[in-house]
C-alpha cells in the first residue's frame, strides 16, 4: 500500500507515489520488497532484514536510513512483540511488515490526524507517538496497583503475596528496554546525518526524545516502588515470624517450671512426704497458677507481650 503525504495520508497507486515530488509512505511485505525495492532507488549499505528483529534501532546508510520495530503488546507483554523493518530517504519511508502492525498504526493515523503542514518529519513524529500512546496511563496503572498491594501488605491482609509485585517488575523492566531503544532512535533522527529532514522540523523528533525520557524516567521510578514494596514484605514477613517466635519463647518459658514441678513429683519415691499430705495436691495447683500468672506479669511489664 502507498500513500502521499497530504493534509492526511492518501492512498495512491505506486506509479504516483514514486513519480511525484510528494513524500510518500509505503508498506509492502517481505516478498513485495524483495521485488520493488530497486524501484525506490535508495542507497541502501545495511540491508533491513525483517525475520532478524530483535530491537527498535536507525542505522545510518550512505543515502538512506535503515532499522527495524520492536514493539511490546501493551495488552499483554508476555505475548510475543510485533515487529517490522524501514527504509526511508528525503524522498519517503517503506516499512517492510508481515505482521500487519505498521498497517494498524497508519490507519490509527489516518482516522485521526490533519496536517496544515505536512511533512515526513511530521509523520514520523505521529507514528512514533502512536506507539507510546496510552503508555502514560499504563504506567499509572502500574503504579496505581503496586500502591494497593502496598497498603494490603500494611493492613496484614492473608492474600498478599510477592508473585505480582515481581510480574510489575518484569514488565516494567521490558517497557524501559523499549523507551531505553525509542530514545536512541528518536536521538538518531534528530541527529539528521544524511540531512534528509527540514532543520525546522528536527523539533518533533526533539519533542518525542523528551517524552520518551519521561516515560523511561517513570518506568524507573515504578521499578523502584516495586523494590521498596518487596523489602516492605520481606520485613512484614521477618515481623511475623519474629512474634511466632516471641509467643513460643514465652510459652516455653511459662511452662519451663511447670514441668520441673512435674518431673520432680512425678518420680514417686518412697518417703517424699508431700504424697502423703492433704493439701499437697492443691498447693501444687496453686503453685503452679501463680507461677503463669506472676511469668505473664514479668512479661508484660518488660513488653514482651
Amino acid at each position: 500500500m502507498y500513500y502521499l503525504i497530504e493534509e492526511t495520508l492518501t492512498r495512491v497507486h505506486k506509479e504516483k507515489a514514486q513519480t511525484t515530488d510528494t513524500q510518500f509512505v509505503a508498506v509492502l511485505t517481505s516478498a513485495e520488497w524483495e521485488k520493488e525495492q530497486d524501484s525506490f532507488a535508495m542507497g541502501i549499505d545495511i540491508e533491513p532484514d525483517p525475520s532478524d528483529i530483535h530491537s527498535t534501532k536507525a542505522e545510518v546508510n550512505y543515502d538512506s536510513l535503515t532499522g527495524s520495530f520492536f514493539i511490546p503488546n501493551r495488552q499483554d507483554l508476555a505475548r510475543p512483540c510485533q515487529k517490522f523493518a524501514f527504509a526511508l530517504d528525503e524522498k519517503g519511508i517503506v516499512f517492510i511488515d508481515d505482521s500487519g502492525a505498521a498497517n494498524e498504526i497508519i490507519a490509527e493515523i489516518r482516522k485521526t490526524k490533519k496536517w496544515p503542514l505536512p511533512s515526513l518529519e511530521r509523520f514520523l513524529y505521529d507514528f512514533l507517538e502512536q506507539i507510546v500512546k496510552y503508555d502514560r496511563d499504563l504506567l499509572e496503572h502500574y503504579d496505581e496497583e503496586l500502591n494497593k498491594i502496598e497498603l494490603a501488605i500494611i493492613q496484614d491482609k492473608e492474600n498478599v503475596t510477592p508473585e505480582r509485585v515481581n510480574e510489575i517488575r518484569s514488565v516494567i523492566r521490558k517497557l524501559r528496554i523499549h523507551y531505553e531503544q525509542l530514545l536512541d532512535f528518536g536521538q538518531e533522527l534528530e541527529e539528521n546525518e544524511n540531512n534528509f529532514f527540514k532543520h525546522d522540523n528536527l523539533r518533533y523528533f526533539r519533542l518525542f526524545s523528551n517524552r520518551i525520557a519521561r516515560l523511561r524516567d517513570s518506568t524507573v521510578a515504578i521499578s523502584d516502588h516495586a523494590a521498596q514494596i518487596r523489602d516492605i514484605y520481606k520485613s512484614h514477613l521477618d515481623i511475623k515470624q519474629n512474634r511466632i517466635m516471641t509467643v513460643l519463647t514465652i510459652v516455653t518459658t511459662v511452662f519451663m517450671p511447670l514441668t520441673l514441678i512435674a518431673g520432680w513429683y512425678g518420680m514417686n519415691f518412697k518417703y517424699m512426704p508431700e504424697l502423703d499430705s492433704v493439701w499437697g495436691y492443691p498447693i501444687v495447683i496453686l503453685v503452679s497458677v501463680l507461677i503463669v500468672i506472676g511469668s505473664l506479669l514479668f512479661f508484660k511489664k518488660k513488653k514482651w507481650l
